[in-house]
C-alpha cells in the first residue's frame, strides 16, 4: 500500500464518514459512533490503526477477560490501554501491508468496537456461574435446587440491581437461568 491508497481505501470504505488527513502520515475517520486513527511511522516502516473502545474505568472490571481475548479472539488486532481508554489496536509492517490486510484490520477493529464490553462481561459471568455450579455440585445440590437459590437471591436483592424494574429483573434472571442450565453438564464438581 501507499499513503494515497490509504486515503482512497478509507474514503471507499466509509463514504458517509468524514475522512481527514491532518498530516502526510496520519488519517482520521469520524463516524457517528466511533473514530478511527491511522498512523504511519515517521520512517514509513510501520502502520498503526487505533480505535478507542471504552473508557478504562468501564473496562476495568473485565481487564483479565480482555487480555485473555488477545490470545485467541482478537486475531491480528489487540486490546491496549493508553490515556485512560481501552483501545483496539492493529500494527503491521507498512512495506508488506496489502489492501486486503488493511481492510480486514479495520473490520476487526470495528467488530471489537461493536462488541464493546459484552464479551468481557459474558466471560466473567460464565466464570462466576461455573464457580456457582461447581460449589452447588460439591454440596450435592441438583440443578433445580441451584436454580431455586438463584431465584431466591434475586427475590432478596442479592443479585441484580435494586433499581431494576420487575420486567428487567425477570429478563436478567431468565438469562442467568438459561446460562446456568447450559453450563450445568459442563462443570465437574471437583474441577479447579
Amino acid at each position: 500500500m501507499t499513503p494515497p491508497e490509504i486515503t482512497s481505501t478509507l474514503t471507499a470504505l466509509f463514504p458517509m464518514a468524514v475522512v481527514q488527513q491532518p498530516s502526510a502520515d496520519t488519517w482520521q475517520v469520524e463516524a457517528p459512533a466511533w473514530r478511527l486513527l491511522v498512523i504511519l511511522s515517521e520512517d514509513g516502516s510501520w502502520l498503526r490503526l487505533l480505535l478507542p473502545l471504552v473508557p478504562l474505568s468501564a473496562a476495568q472490571p473485565y481487564l483479565t477477560e480482555f487480555l485473555t481475548e488477545n490470545f485467541d479472539f482478537t486475531q491480528e488486532a489487540r486490546y491496549a490501554i493508553a490515556q485512560d481508554v481501552l483501545w483496539g489496536v492493529y500494527q503491521h509492517s507498512f512495506p508488506t501491508l496489502t489492501a486486503a490486510d488493511f481492510q480486514r484490520a479495520i473490520a476487526r477493529l470495528l467488530h471489537l468496537h461493536e462488541t464493546g464490553l459484552e464479551r468481557g462481561f459474558q466471560q466473567q459471568s460464565d466464570r462466576r456461574l461455573r464457580q456457582i455450579v461447581q460449589a452447588a455440585k460439591q454440596q450435592g445440590q441438583t440443578q433445580a435446587m441451584t436454580l431455586q437459590n438463584l431465584d431466591r437471591f434475586y427475590q432478596e436483592g442479592l443479585l441484580g440491581g435494586l433499581e431494576q424494574t420487575t420486567e428487567e429483573r425477570d429478563r436478567t434472571l431468565a438469562a442467568w437461568r438459561d446460562r446456568l442450565a447450559s453450563l450445568w453438564d459442563q462443570v465437574e464438581p471437583d474441577a479447579d
